[in-house]
């Protein structure tokens, strides 16, 4: 489905698009993990939200971090994600 809109979207500056791979950079080193890896996983977690709610792709933010252990004696990587929903599909499937 083509989106009609994003041709009178504003297009990404230069200093956005290197905000974008330094943001890469920062979560690669930090996760050990290739940023290819975090692409496709961000895909996957889209793929399968969507089966479920119409959400905003555009403004999502799905980050790899660290974050302190439960029991506070390590620090141990962590997904965090900020997935903006629009809407939900089928309301005659399992709630949530």
């Amino acid at each position: 489905m083509v989106d009609l809109f994003k041709f009178f979207k504003k297009k990404d500056s230069s200093k956005d698009v290197a905000k974008e791979r330094l943001k890469l950079v920062l979560i690669h080193d930090r996760s050990n993990v290739s940023p290819q890896f975090l692409e496709m996983v961000k895909s996957e977690i889209i793929r399968v939200i969507q089966n479920y709610m119409e959400i905003d792709e555009d403004t999502l933010d799905i980050q790899l971090t660290k974050t302190n252990s439960d029991d506070g004696e390590r620090i141990v990587p962590a997904l965090v994600a900020n997935i903006p929903i629009k809407g939900m599909k089928n309301a005659g499937r399992q709630s949530l």
